[in-house]
């Protein structure tokens, strides 16, 4: 029950840079290989398509060295999530550009078939969590006392 109140306590008092970093880490990995199977099923047919694919992997070593070096954390892991958010930024205005070039332009089929509507805006969420982590306090500096 220690192990939990203390997370909890960590989680209230903004101290979990190192925990956020990680599922950082974990969310660009999941997060670059939809971004990859996606695209390959569209064959790649714009260059572009291939910024996410490299932008978003570089969440993964820059989360994990945040996790070990809180140098890292506020260096590289910001750098790297604020290039993902511009990215998914990017992406959205393509993908809506996609759509809005498809025969009929803004028709419920269009946005059903054509690229992911909102898919490149919750890749930018993995960039804003590697951005929160990196504004926030490490947990292994010391606790107070807790109640």
């Amino acid at each position: 029950m220690s192990v939990v109140r203390t997370a909890l306590h960590d989680v209230r008092t903004g101290r979990f840079e190192r925990s956020l970093s990680a599922l950082t880490a974990a969310g660009a990995a999941i997060t670059a290989g939809e971004i990859y199977l996606s695209h390959d099923a569209a064959s790649f047919g714009n260059k572009m398509m291939w910024w996410p694919v490299v932008v978003m992997p570089a969440a993964i070593p820059a989360g994990a060295a945040a996790v070990v070096s809180r140098r890292a954390a506020k260096t590289v892991l910001p750098a790297a999530s604020a290039a993902i958010v511009l990215n998914g930024l990017q992406g959205t205005y393509l993908h809506w550009r996609g759509i809005r070039q498809r025969p009929g332009g803004w028709t419920r089929y269009n946005m059903e078939a054509g690229p992911p509507v909102f898919a490149p805006l919750l890749a930018s969420l993995v960039g804003g969590m590697g951005l929160l982590a990196a504004v926030l306090r490490r947990e292994d500096l010391p606790l107070p006392e807790v109640d």
